[in-house]
């Protein structure tokens, strides 16, 4: 109820940025994803896990295949993180 009642008084502008330069999020991505995500991306083998870190937006910011990494990066840039399963 409490989140209904604060999304129905926030412009979808508001909604947009909320999280915007301090919140970020990992992910564990599947190897179909990457070329959509990260176009620049090296070939990578399939058989490979990777995870990605996210802004809030959705902004890919960076791809390995060291969980750690993405923690490190988000610390560096002063994100808070978040894990989506």
């Amino acid at each position: 109820m409490l989140i209904k009642e604060a999304t129905s008084q926030l412009s979808l502008m508001e909604l947009t940025h909320l999280g915007s330069g301090e919140v970020g999020y990992i992910r564990k991505i599947r190897y179909d994803e990457v070329s959509r995500c990260f176009p620049d991306a090296p070939e990578i083998d399939p058989q490979t896990d990777l995870w990605a870190l996210f802004a809030a937006d959705g902004t890919p910011i960076l791809l390995t295949d060291n969980r750690s990494s993405t923690y490190f990066k988000a610390a560096e840039d002063e994100l808070k993180t978040v894990s989506l399963h």
